[in-house]
């Protein structure tokens, strides 16, 4: 995949064409459940706006661990194949009701079910965001699951206060970036867990106080922290790092529980949880749910102000066309990629 590096412009692109809507879309489509490489470019008809609901012209889309699990149906949210992948989205409105709050022009970006590797999608106006124009649509497609979710897992679940200190697994991924970035806005020290030194340099240039590799993140917690261990660990990783990541807690702390991406779920021996005071909870937050108990309007009025001061932003390490989205999927499911990837229709 060509690099798209993260002090690049990622300027809005104009597509170099114009399409009529009536002739169909170009999508990217599973319709095997064979994983990232089986997914198939095609031509589809563009989808029929439902109530509630707003189409969206995509002009970039990013990549997300969702669409990993979507290409295999393994995601808890299952659709019927054949089905267009793709979650993220930022573009520009087509089609909206008078009840949604946007008309047709408005810039915005989201969040749909699936449907976002296209050249439109729908999504439910109440999963869509104003987006401001200092923002680009590369840099606001990175942005909504990432971000929405790390809020969600430090604020809500977590309750991450100043002067804690907060251990975080995966965390040169895009999640784990906008982890990082938001446990030191609230003035926590964060220790991130990497796998290679290139990550953790990722890691430290996005805010990590100290970087220590998954292959004995044990031992090196414990030497930074005195022996006390982390008021809180968050963890999207889960598998055999799990147990040692309950070991990194000190008395009464927090494990947040945000996924799987390790492979495996793990199970909880409880006498760990009586004897440290400990507690595990899950982040999972709802944006792609058909029921959403959390208000994304909400949660990007809080956290708006320091995405436009440029205090969260996602890490844009690839930037790709839409020709190339089988193979952005499988970066993340085979743990090659860094940071956010982003396919961006104006390259096309």
């Amino acid at each position: 995949m060509p690099d798209a590096l993260p002090d690049q412009p990622t300027h809005d692109a104009p597509r170099d064409h114009v399409r009529d809507r009536a002739t169909g879309m170009r999508a990217v489509a599973n319709s095997t459940d064979g994983g990232p490489r089986r997914l198939q470019l095609r031509e589809v008809p563009v989808p029929h706006r439902a109530p509630g609901h707003v189409l969206v012209e995509v002009r970039a889309a990013g990549v997300a661990f969702p669409d990993v699990l979507q290409s295999r149906s393994e995601y808890q949210h299952r659709i019927p194949t054949p089905f267009v992948l793709g979650s993220e989205f930022a573009g520009v409105i087509a089609e909206a009701g008078e009840d949604s709050g946007f008309a047709p022009g408005d810039r915005v970006f989201g969040v749909a079910s699936h449907g976002a590797f296209a050249e439109y999608v729908v999504a439910p106006a109440d999963r869509v965001l104003p987006l401001p124009d200092s923002i680009s649509f590369v840099d606001a497609a990175a942005l909504p699951i990432n971000l929405l979710s790390a809020d969600f897992a430090i604020r809500d679940r977590g309750q991450v206060r100043a002067g804690e200190t907060v251990l975080i697994q995966g965390a040169a991924g895009g999640l784990g970036v906008a982890l990082i970035q938001q446990a030191k806005l609230i003035g926590a020290t964060v220790i991130a867990v990497v796998s290679t030194e290139e990550k953790a340099a990722l890691a430290r240039s996005v805010g990590a106080d100290h970087t220590v590799f998954a292959a004995d993140f044990l031992a090196e917690v414990r030497q930074l922290t005195d022996h006390r261990g982390v008021d809180v660990v968050l963890d999207p990783v889960g598998g055999d790092r799990f147990t040692d990541s309950l070991r990194c807690l000190a008395k009464r702390g927090r494990l947040v529980v945000l996924g799987f991406t390790g492979g495996s779920i793990p199970t909880v021996k409880t006498n760990r949880l009586l004897l440290g005071n400990i507690s595990v909870v899950g982040a999972a937050w709802e944006g792609l749910m058909p029921e959403c108990l959390v208000s994304l309007p909400e949660q990007w009025a809080r956290l708006s102000p320091a995405v436009e001061r440029g205090e969260l932003r996602a890490s844009i390490t690839a930037v790709v066309p839409l020709r190339e989205a089988a193979e952005a999927v499988a970066s993340l499911e085979e743990r090659r990629a860094r940071g956010k990837v982003v396919i961006n229709l104006g390259l096309e």
